[in-house]
This record gives C-alpha cells, sequence and structure tokens, in this order.
C-alpha cells in the first residue's frame, strides 16, 4: 500500500533475499553478543546525574551557539496557561510519580489544537483527601493561538482523581472529537456533544476499568469504520504502610520498596473493540494483545510492515516489550494479532517508558524511538523490513535495528530518565528532529518528598552527522533541571512551526513555542472523512520534493501518557512547491496532487467505503 509495487523475484532469488536476511540477523546477533562480551565491566553505580567519564561522554557531541537554528520561547503566561499538577506532597508511593500527561486535539473545530492537562488529586495513601478544585484535569480552548482559555467546568471534564493519561478520539463517527482519561484508578471516557459539553459515557459504553492504567491509543484495528481503543495497564499496586519503611540503597540514595515496580505484579491490558453502536467489548485476550507479563505504560498503533493494517508497539517497564503484527481480515471476522518480539529485535528487556514513531531514515518504513530508565541507554529501532540488502518482506515479518549510539541518541542517555518524546522537524529543513522529556524517579537525600531534577533533550538533526542535543541553547527552560514526565508537539499558532507542551510534575504546565528563524518552507496535511473514522486515524501522508520523499502516519506516535496533534507537518527546505502530495487513506484509496504550494495547510476530506478486507489492499 504505502510504496510502488517490486517486482517480485524468481525463485532463486527469493531462496537467496531469504538465506541473506537471516545470514544478516546472524550477524548482528552475534556482533552484538562480541561487543557486551568485550564491554569493561563497570564495578560501580555512580550517583544519578553525575559525568561517567568514558561512559556518557565518549559518543557526546557538542555545538555552539551559532550553529544551532532552534529557538524556543516559554509562552505559558502569555497563553493565559494556569494548570498545576499534583496540589499535595508526595507520600513516596509509586502511583504518584508516574503521571502526567497532556493531549492535544481540536476538540471544537476551529481549527486550532486544544490542550488536555491530566491531573493527579493527591496523595495515593488510601482514604487521602483529594483536592476536587487544585486537583482537577483541566481543558484549554485556544482562541486563534493567541490566548489558552479554561473551559473546564462549562465543558464538564474536571477529571478529579490519580490521573495518569489521555487521547483524543471521535470513536462515535459523528465529526467532533471525544476524551479518554486513564488513572490509577477509575478511567473515564467523555462523549463530545458537539456543543461545548462533554457527556461521561464510561459505563454506557462499557469501557470501565479500575486498575492502574497508564498509556491509551485510538485506532481503527479491523478496519471497520470506527476507532478502536487500547489501554495499557502497569501494575497492581497494594499500599501496605510498612512497605515503605522497606528501604534499599539505590543510586547512593535511599529508595523505599513502594517506588520499586518489581515490587508488584503486571497487569493485562484492553483492546475495546468498538460495536459501532456506541458500545465497546474487551477482546485482548482472544486477539493476542492483553500482554499479561508486561508492566505497560505506552502503546502506540503503527503499521510497522508497510501492509496497510496497524500492527501494535507496546513499551513496557522492567519486562519485554510487546511488537504485534496485526493479521486482521485473514478471514473468519476475528480479530488477530501475532507475538513477533523477540524475532523482530525490538522487544528488549529494559524500563521502557515512551514511544516516538517516525520514518527518520527516510526510507518509507516506520522506526521507533524508546525512552528507558537510568543507565539503560534510549533505544532507536531502525526498521530494516524494507532494506535493499534484505529485500521486502514476503509473510510480513519485522527487523529492527538499535541505532541509538551510532546517531548520537544512546550514551547520551544513561544518567537520564526518559518520558514522553517525538519527532518533529523543528526547522523545516526535511529531517526529523527529536524531543525527549527526562524526569528523575529517585528521591532526594535531604527530602524524600521530592525527586532529583533533571534537564530534558532536544535533539537536531545533523543528516549523516547525526543528533545532537541543543536544548542548552534553543530551549533553556528545558535545559534547566526539572521533573518531567508528559509532553506532546503541535503547531499552537498554526505558524508553520512546532510547537511544545509539557508537564512538569508537581509543577506547572507549560507551553514552547517554536520561534525559530529560518528560511525553510513547509506544507500541513489535515484529514479528514466521512463515512467512518472522521479523523482519517491510520492514513498516511506522503509528501515529494525532487528526488526526495517524507512520510507521515495520522495518530501513530502515542509520546508518554500523552497525544500529539493529528495534523501532519513537513518541512520543505528551500522547496516552494511540492512536486507530489499521495494521500493514502485509511479504507486503502489514494489521491494524488501535485504542484502544490507550499507554506499553507490543507485540509482535505474524503469519503470512506467499510469495511476493508486484505483482499482489497494493494501487496507490494
Amino acid at each position: 500500500m504505502v510504496n510502488p509495487a517490486i517486482p517480485k523475484k524468481d525463485k532463486r532469488r527469493r531462496l537467496l533475499a531469504r538465506w541473506g536476511w537471516i545470514s544478516a540477523v546472524c550477524t548482528v546477533v552475534v556482533a552484538a553478543m562480541v561487543v557486551m562480551l568485550s564491554r569493561p565491566r563497570v564495578e560501580a553505580v555512580p550517583a544519578a546525574g553525575a559525568d561517567v567519564a568514558g561512559l556518557t561522554s565518549v559518543l557526546r557531541q557538542t555545538i555552539s551557539a551559532e550553529e544551532v537554528p532552534l529557538r524556543f520561547e516559554d509562552v505559558t503566561k502569555s497563553l493565559g496557561l494556569d494548570f498545576q499538577h499534583m496540589p499535595t506532597k508526595r507520600a513516596s508511593l509509586l502511583p504518584e510519580d508516574m503521571g502526567s500527561g497532556v493531549a492535544c486535539g481540536d476538540y471544537d473545530g476551529d481549527g486550532f489544537t486544544d490542550l488536555y492537562f491530566v491531573n493527579f488529586a493527591g496523595n495515593a495513601i488510601p482514604g487521602a483527601v483529594l483536592d476536587g478544585d487544585a486537583g482537577r484535569s483541566r481543558l484549554y480552548r485556544n482562541v486563534d493561538g493567541a490566548r489558552l482559555v479554561d473551559v473546564t467546568e462549562s465543558a464538564g471534564v474536571g477529571f478529579v482523581g490519580f490521573g495518569m493519561g489521555a487521547a483524543w478520539g471521535d470513536f462515535d463517527s459523528d465529526d467532533d472529537l471525544d476524551l479518554y482519561v486513564t488513572a490509577y484508578g477509575p478511567n473515564v471516557l467523555y462523549e463530545n456533544q458537539g456543543d461545548g459539553t462533554f457527556l461521561d459515557v464510561t459505563k454506557r459504553c462499557g469501557v470501565q476499568d479500575k486498575r492502574f492504567s497508564a498509556g491509551c491509543s485510538w485506532a481503527d484495528v479491523d478496519r471497520d469504520g470506527d476507532l478502536d481503543l487500547y489501554v495499557a495497564n502497569y501494575v497492581d499496586f497494594v499500599f501496605r504502610p510498612g512497605d515503605r519503611e522497606n528501604v534499599k540503597l539505590q543510586f547512593s540514595t535511599e529508595q523505599p520498596f513502594t517506588l520499586n515496580p518489581s515490587s508488584y505484579e503486571p497487569q493485562p491490558n484492553s483492546l475495546f473493540l468498538n460495536n459501532g453502536d456506541g458500545t465497546f467489548v474487551d477482546v485482548a485476550d482472544e486477539a493476542g494483545v492483553g500482554n499479561p507479563s508486561g508492566r505497560s505504560l505506552s502503546a502506540s498503533w503503527v503499521d510497522m510492515n508497510n501492509d496497510g493494517w496497524v500492527d501494535l508497539y507496546v513499551a513496557n517497564d522492567v519486562s519485554n516489550n510487546g511488537v504485534y503484527l496485526n493479521r486482521c481480515g485473514g478471514g473468519g471476522g476475528r480479530v488477530t494479532f501475532e507475538d513477533v518480539g523477540p524475532a523482530s529485535l525490538a522487544a528488549d528487556y529494559r524500563g521502557a517508558m515512551g514511544i516516538a514513531v517516525g520514518d527518520f531514515d527516510g526510507d518509507l518504513d516506520q522506526d521507533l524511538m524508546i525512552t528507558h530508565w537510568i543507565a539503560q541507554e534510549n533505544a532507536l529501532y531502525r526498521n530494516m523490513t524494507l532494506d535493499e540488502l534484505i529485500g521486502p518482506s514476503e509473510d510480513g515479518r519485522l527487523f529492527f535495528m538499535d541505532d541509538a549510539d551510532s546517531i548520537g541518541l544512546g550514551q547520551v542517555s544513561l544518567d537520564m530518565v526518559g518520558w514522553a518524546t517525538g519527532f518533529a522537524d523543528f526547522d523545516n529543513d526535511g529531517r526529523r528532529d527529536l524531543w525527549l522529556i527526562n524526569g528523575s524517579t529517585i528521591e532526594q537525600a535531604g527530602d524524600h518528598s521530592r525527586l532529583k531534577t533533571q534537564n530534558s533533550f532536544i535533539f537536531w538533526n545533523r543528516g549523516d552527522r547525526g543528533f545532537v542535543d541543543v536544548a542548552a541553547h534553543a530551549a533553556k527552560g528545558l535545559a534547566t533541571p526539572g521533573v518531567r514526565r508528559g509532553g506532546a508537539q503541535c503547531d499552537i499558532d498554526r505558524d508553520g512551526r512546532m510547537d511544545l507542551a509539557v508537564v512538569e510534575h508537581g509543577g506547572s504546565g507549560r507551553v514552547l513555542r517554536n520561534v525559530s528563524q529560518t528560511p525553510n518552507h513547509w506544507i500541513r496535511v489535515h484529514l479528514a472523512q466521512t463515512g467512518g473514522n472522521t479523523s482519517a486515524v491510520g492514513g498516511r501522508v506522503y509528501v515529494t520534493v525532487e528526488s526526495t520523499t517524507q512520510m507521515l502516519e495520522v495518530g501513530a506516535s502515542s509520546s508518554y501518557l500523552s497525544q500529539d496533534e493529528l495534523t501532519t507537518h513537513f518541512g520543505l527546505g528551500g522547496a516552494r512547491v511540492v512536486d507530489t502530495l499521495r494521500i493514502v487513506w485509511p479504507d486503502g484509496v489514494e489521491e494524488v496532487f501535485t504542484g502544490v504550494v507550499a507554506d499553507q495547510e490543507l485540509r482535505l476530506t474524503h469519503e470512506a467505503r467499510y469495511p476493508v478486507s486484505r483482499a482489497t489492499v494493494p501487496s507490494h
């Protein structure tokens, strides 16, 4: 569906390609083992945030302020944003430290992205009083990109609880965005009434969940025209007063048993399949994506093998990540996924938090950035499925390679705890840059009610020279140490430059406006549909300028407990015209436009036809 048809090889060439692929995998595995075995052993782990000679500095790149084209300014106050996260002191309990996020979505359909900030209304000790005012989650309406107006009360979305994440999605296909909010405790689904108000329909729709939920993501899994919902559940946290006194020394600081996710059993996840009548049914187990052994924090729906069907990647803390290929449409009407994690080489056992999805290397398949806990390095899984040396996969197999170290994204993260992340072309040069939110989970030695602070990253993509962190020059607000969790990207003022929304744990919600001054051009494409899946989630946009093609997939990247805007944004460098704009709609229909003028936002609408079977999707 996503690339021009590739001629089938004869039998001999197919065999060579297949054995070549197997040989390549074996070579990579053996090489990785040799490297691991040859690495010097680290006998002692230093304090978190300390410089580690020969470990975090070997591959560190430096750059002068004059070389950096990116600039961000904190416009939180000027926009009128006054959100404050978690109004009470921590009680050293795991749920308190994991949230919260921010969801970007145009709920009122005026073309400007609105922001929903999730809140944690008190400490997690059973019986503690929640702050129903300061602890409310809040919805801010974006007025012409100039002001953010708190409409929480009038809209009826002031969730009060132990809030974690949120995601916008039009589950009832009535052409406005609804909102799902996750929590440590009862989750909630708010249905958009189309008049600026929302209604709690959680019980009516059958998506209630009282477990410790984290990330959530919408997608049309079975391509029947309505959105389904995946909810990542974390651990079975049980409060026992004595557990807080059980402490161990960790990175030179005493850490209680109650902050270690390994202290608690994982919980299975939910796949709420949309019945098309406003109700859902949980089919996670029978579909093969329950992931009962994973302590899940994030999940992204993304077509990893380019067959036109969204697959699922699940980021798990202290457990193997989940990599699931969509086998729906194979007959019988069943929703079915295949667990290909071990074979894909993208299911490492680490402490995974956030997910960024993007074709960073421009080869028209989706790559994955995964953020990790301290001393584990972040991972950049380069998708090798369509690699020229391997050949296209005839059976839909996946093959990833962790390239984080080689392009400057690995070692620099060793002494950080990574959370929200995303790919965005901040300077519109046609290359995807990367932002990454950090914040420790380790308590301060002198005050156990507070967490240690860390700086966050903005990585500028320099092409063949890799990525370099420029936060100190481009966004001092992120380079300043803090405790951060959620984050998302959107063009809040629609000026053709991607901005950031960030949540400070126990602090404020913030908006960083991109004020970079470059001569580069851009184009934004917003997809909409009639007939179902009104936001065209899962659709792909291809932009070609001269011999270079970029690709983005609507709704693929889930960050951490957060959601990016659904409009696609492309930097074009010096080009004033897009040679070819190709849309692959979620139902498989393709449209091509030529000679599209740059520096504008296109809003395209398609009359969709559902359901879609695998037989109607072109093969590669």
